[in-house]
C-alpha cells in the first residue's frame, strides 16, 4: 500500500502502509495458527506480577480470542489492542484494518459517493469527508450506549441498553487498486469520547503507504 510525492498518480499498489501508534498498544495476530500465542503474550505482559486474578485472565483471555476471531471472519488483517497507560489505570480501545476489495465487475465509488451512501439512514452517525497523509477519506463516528445515545429500537439487550462504545472509522481507497483500506477505532470510554477521537484521528493521520524501499507522503 502507497503515495508517491507530489500529486502524481500512482501505476501500481502499494506494497504496505505503516501507522504510528501510542506507547502500550499490541499488534495481536488474528492468524488462527498464531492467534493463541499471540493473546497469551499480550496477557503475561499485561498480568505481569498478578498471580491472584486467575479467573479475570480466563476472561481477558476469552474475551481476546473471541475478538480475534471475528476480526478475521470480517476480513481483518491487523489488529491493535491498547494497554496505555495513564497512571494507574489502562485506557481501552482497539484499531481494526480491514483491507475492503471491491466486487469483480462493480466500480469503486469515489469517496463523495462513498460518505453519501454512509449518511443515509442512521441519524447517530457523523459523517465527514477528511484528508490525511496517505489521502482522502471518510470518516464515520458514532457514540452508543451513553444516557444520550440509547440503543437503535429493536436492538438486543436489557430494555433498549447497549454497551457503551465510541467508534470511528476511516474509509480510504488503496491507490492503484480496486479496494478500500478500512480503519476501525473502538472504546468504551465514552466519558471521554472527544479525547479519545483525537486520539483516533492522530493514529489515521500516521497512515503513510510504503512501496518495497519505504513510505512516502
Amino acid at each position: 500500500m502507497i503515495v508517491t510525492p507530489g500529486n502524481a498518480p500512482r501505476t501500481a499498489p502499494p506494497a504496505d502502509y505503516q501507522l504510528l501508534l501510542p506507547e502500550g498498544w499490541f499488534r495481536l495476530s488474528i492468524d488462527p495458527e498464531r492467534r493463541e500465542r499471540s493473546v497469551d503474550a499480550l496477557l503475561e505482559r499485561q498480568f505481569d506480577g498478578i498471580d491472584n486474578a486467575p479467573h479475570v485472565r480466563r476472561e481477558v483471555r476469552g474475551a481476546l480470542l473471541e475478538q480475534a476471531t471475528a476480526a478475521f471472519q470480517d476480513g481483518g488483517i491487523e489488529l491493535y489492542i491498547s494497554l496505555q497507560q495513564a497512571g494507574h489505570l489502562t485506557i481501552p480501545a482497539s484499531l481494526l484494518v480491514t483491507l475492503v476489495p471491491m466486487p469483480s465487475g462493480v466500480r469503486m465509488p469515489t469517496v463523495q459517493e462513498l460518505a453519501r451512501s454512509l449518511s443515509d439512514g442512521d441519524p447517530e452517525r457523523e459523517v465527514t469527508v477528511v484528508e490525511l497523509a496517505a489521502g482522502t477519506a471518510v470518516r464515520v463516528r458514532r457514540l452508543m450506549g451513553g444516557p444520550d445515545h440509547p440503543a437503535p429500537a429493536g436492538a438486543p439487550g436489557d430494555a433498549g441498553k447497549t454497551l457503551p462504545s465510541v467508534t470511528s472509522d476511516y474509509q480510504l481507497p488503496v491507490p492503484a487498486t480496486e479496494a478500500h483500506l478500512l480503519l476501525t477505532f473502538s472504546s468504551p470510554l465514552v466519558q471521554i469520547a472527544d479525547a479519545m477521537l483525537e486520539l483516533f484521528d492522530a493514529v489515521a493521520g500516521s497512515l503513510k503507504w510504503m512501496d518495497g524501499e519505504g513510505a512516502h507522503e
